[in-house]
């Protein structure tokens, strides 16, 4: 197939070379957007007078039903085609003509895919901030019905105070809502259109890049050519968005392979989320969370191929470039997947609360509780964490327990100790007595699931 730039070439392109730098295996997926910034181009070329507008209706309509072809699967795509962009443009003029061949005046390719990747891109955005809206929603559901469910929260992996299993979950639901901001911020930035920039110094034609954009759903033109076909940066920050999510998630996932173990037991997972053992009978795996857990590398490596590929770059354009697509393509479809298979397993997971709770009692979280018991006395705070820790410690060799612990045992280590130090090291009363904002407390979690829903509401 000839090439719509090979008249200044004597020789044909190496077949090898042609394989090499085709790109239509992978941004075949921007074939609507392609179209889309085509139509507004050409609506500008109209208005404008820069063709005839009786023509510029003509390749809009003719762009239209090449978008309604692709999508119905009635005009399958090229695979030999060096790009969607030569491919749409080759479709559209053997279908009108000479008139086809008008489309591209006052654009060029590198200000064409600029313009498509931000397009693509910001309709993902929208479908990655709604999957993590649905998440958000699950893990706001899941603390409402385990506002009681005591646990222990843990330091260094140790049991450490006491909390509650809707307290403990919220901490991701912050992370969650922190990534919503970072890629509403990044969308925003991005919503600025590079079409007009041409290869990289604009154009002699009068066109109106204002008006482009507005068709096209952006906040204005890029103000500088150059940087309008030379600019990833909102890939990258795209990327960089993707990796904090997916490390939230792995972390996430990490929780939920310790909790379902047998020698945790604190969450049971839905069968439909697990797999088995093709030896094994007995087996039962968190394949959806340790997956996730490993796909957050290859959104990393994403990143950093995006970074690494950029790093280097003169201006303006150059085809390092193309090998945006298949890094970012990769991170968004991976993040996508799985942030929805996520969600789902965490939905249909059931909450093992006695196991939380008899967890939580044997791990003397409520120490600092009994320190501060003394404190409330009178006691230095200093010289009641000696008598707390020297309590654990009996605690220990005894085989028992703060709240079970007779009151004379209490007696011996302090005079302080009275009928009351039973309701301090209550584990559901440690976790209501912490009642400062953004605590465990009963109130304070249900502020934080209130705040949640309003967002959601928003």
């Amino acid at each position: 197939m000839a090439k719509m730039w090979d008249a200044r070439f004597s020789k044909a392109e190496n077949s090898r070379v042609n394989d090499f730098n085709s790109s239509i295996s992978f941004d075949s997926r921007m074939f609507r957007e392609d179209i889309d910034g085509s139509i507004a181009h050409a609506a500008m070329l109209g208005k404008c007078g820069i063709i005839d507008p009786a023509e510029s209706e003509k390749i809009i309509e003719a762009l239209r039903q090449i978008k309604a072809d692709i999508e119905s699967g009635a005009l399958p795509i090229d695979p030999e085609a060096e790009d969607i962009h030569m491919f749409v443009e080759e479709v559209l003029t053997a279908r009108i003509g000479d008139t086809g061949k008008r489309l591209h005046t006052a654009r060029s390719r590198n200000d064409q895919v600029a313009l498509d990747i931000r397009l693509y891109l910001r309709r993902e955005m929208d479908e990655i901030c709604a999957l993590l809206r649905g998440l958000l929603t699950v893990i706001a559901s899941k603390a409402e019905e385990n506002v009681h469910t005591v646990m222990a929260g843990y330091t260094h992996l140790q049991r450490a105070q006491p909390v509650t299993f809707a307290h403990y979950i919220l901490a991701y639901a912050q992370m969650f809502l922190r990534d919503l901001s970072r890629l509403t911020q990044t969308k925003a930035r991005m919503n600025l259109c590079p079409l007009g920039s041409g290869a990289l110094a604009s154009t002699t034609y009068p066109i109106d890049r204002h008006m482009t954009a507005a068709l096209l759903g952006f906040d204005g033109p890029m103000e500088n050519s150059i940087d309008g076909v030379s600019d990833r940066d909102s890939l990258l920050e795209l990327a960089f968005d993707l990796s904090v999510v997916m490390m939230h998630l792995s972390r996430f996932s990490e929780e939920m392979i310790l909790w379902c173990s047998s020698e945790f037991g604190f969450i049971e997972l839905d069968d439909a989320f697990s797999t088995g053992s093709s030896i094994m009978p007995q087996k039962k795996n968190p394949d959806i969370a340790e997956l996730v857990r490993g796909k957050t590398g290859r959104v990393y490596g994403d990143l950093t191929t995006l970074l690494t590929m950029m790093k280097g770059l003169p201006l303006a354009y150059t085809t390092d470039m193309q090998e945006d697509k298949e890094a970012i393509f990769d991170a968004v479809d991976n993040a996508k997947i799985c942030i929805e298979l996520f969600t789902s397993m965490l939905e249909t997971a059931t909450v093992r609360a006695d196991r939380l709770r008899k967890a939580a009692s044997g791990g003397f979280i409520n120490a600092t509780d009994c320190a501060d018991y003394l404190v409330k006395k009178g006691m230095p705070f200093r010289d009641a964490y000696k008598v707390s820790g020297r309590l654990v410690a009996y605690c220990i060799d005894n085989n028992t327990d703060f709240e079970s612990l007779p009151l004379e045992t209490y007696q011996t280590y302090s005079p302080l100790f009275a009928e009351d130090v039973y309701e301090a090291v209550n584990l559901e009363n440690c976790v209501n007595g912490r009642l400062a904002y953004g605590g465990p407390s009963e109130t304070s979690v249900k502020h934080q699931i209130g705040l949640i829903k309003e967002y959601l509401e928003k």
